[in-house]
């Protein structure tokens, strides 16, 4: 039985059926990975991890990003974390202001373009500054 789920793929740039797949086929070459749900785009290959270390194992982090989305998600959560993880303020007020900022509630794992990126990037180093 494939199991399928709706979700906005960056690199088509529209709602798949994303298919669940594990690490076994989006890393063969890390074993300690094989056991961890991803859903995949079967059109475009790319992939998003889940939350399988929670009841939802199966529920996706975000939507599925392209390479260069997910480059720029680490970027951004290279400059965002140690904010939070430094006691400078608590992630949640964090992320708050950001949404206040954007106009919407931010999550890294919804960001859908590199421009959005380029933009939440900027304010993050400002409220770094």
């Amino acid at each position: 039985m494939t199991c399928n789920q709706t979700i906005y793929c960056c690199g088509c740039r529209f709602e798949v059926q994303a298919r669940l797949t594990d690490g076994s086929e989006i890393y063969p070459h890390r074993p300690d990975l094989h056991h961890i749900p991803f859903w995949k785009c079967d059109t475009c290959k790319n992939y998003v991890g889940c939350h399988w270390k929670t009841k939802d194992r199966t529920r996706p982090l975000g939507n599925i990003p392209t390479r260069e989305i997910m480059n720029a998600r680490k970027h951004i959560h290279a400059i965002l974390d140690p904010i939070w993880k430094a006691g400078k303020s608590n992630r949640r007020e964090l992320y708050g202001k950001l949404s206040s900022r954007l106009g919407y509630e931010y999550h890294t794992g919804e960001i859908k373009d590199v421009g959005e990126a380029r933009k939440i990037y900027a304010i993050i180093k400002e409220m770094a500054a």
